[in-house]
């Protein structure tokens, strides 16, 4: 890919998830042109998912701290002013916040890689509803968000808790820092080191590409 190509290229929140996690997996999917198999891991994920939607349509807002609240599935979102976009499991909506929800299929609790992926899609939010500093309309009912969307929540359907994250300054600016990072290593084609946790390696799809994992 030409260089210069590479720093202006659009990316995915997943892109962000991904490479918090190994960035490896970045770097095969976008300078090696790999494509990621489907794995069965992956297939009963999107079944779950599909489960939960249709279970949230029937169930109270109280897991997430509110009463009332306009719940939207699937949300596809993209922000030019970030060349970033992504599909959002939830969003709620009252009249005063815009609230993204990630459900996640993973027993081991709330880690970095999902509260970052939150925080991309808190920002993906922002600029969907105020795109050109006009309130754009992604809801159906006459709702009024605030400008900034201060939290979201990570629901984990095997174990059925829900972790929310608070989506700070700092969080936003880290979010910028990984999308410059990715366009950098994808514009240079230099390979990043492992993941400091070998264990994920194990069920990993691109395993087989690192030669340096023992």
């Amino acid at each position: 890919m030409d260089k210069h190509a590479a720093l202006d290229i659009d990316l995915t929140v997943n892109d962000i998830k991904q490479y918090i996690y190994c960035p490896r997996v970045v770097y095969f999917t976008y300078c090696m042109a790999l494509v990621r198999p489907t794995t069965t891991k992956m297939q009963f994920g999107k079944q779950s998912h599909k489960r939960e939607e249709s279970l949230q349509k029937r169930r109270t807002l109280v897991k997430y701290q509110l009463i009332h609240g306009e719940r939207r599935f699937n949300l596809r979102l993209k922000s030019e002013r970030l060349g970033l976009s992504g599909m959002l499991d939830m969003a709620i909506f009252t009249r005063r916040e815009a609230i993204p929800v990630e459900f996640k299929m993973s027993t081991k609790g709330l880690s970095l890689n999902h509260k970052y992926q939150l925080t991309a899609y808190a920002m993906l939010l922002e600029d969907e509803l105020f795109a050109r500093g006009k309130p754009r309309v992604i809801c159906k009912g006459p709702l009024k968000p605030r400008r900034y969307v201060r939290r979201g929540f990570v629901h984990f359907i095997p174990t059925r808790r829900v972790y929310e994250v608070e989506i700070t300054p700092n969080m936003r600016e880290y979010v910028k820092r990984i999308l410059t990072d990715i366009r950098e290593m994808v514009a240079s084609e230099t390979m990043p080191e492992v993941a400091r946790q070998k264990n994920r390696c194990q069920d990993c799809e691109f395993a087989r590409f690192c030669s340096d994992i023992v």
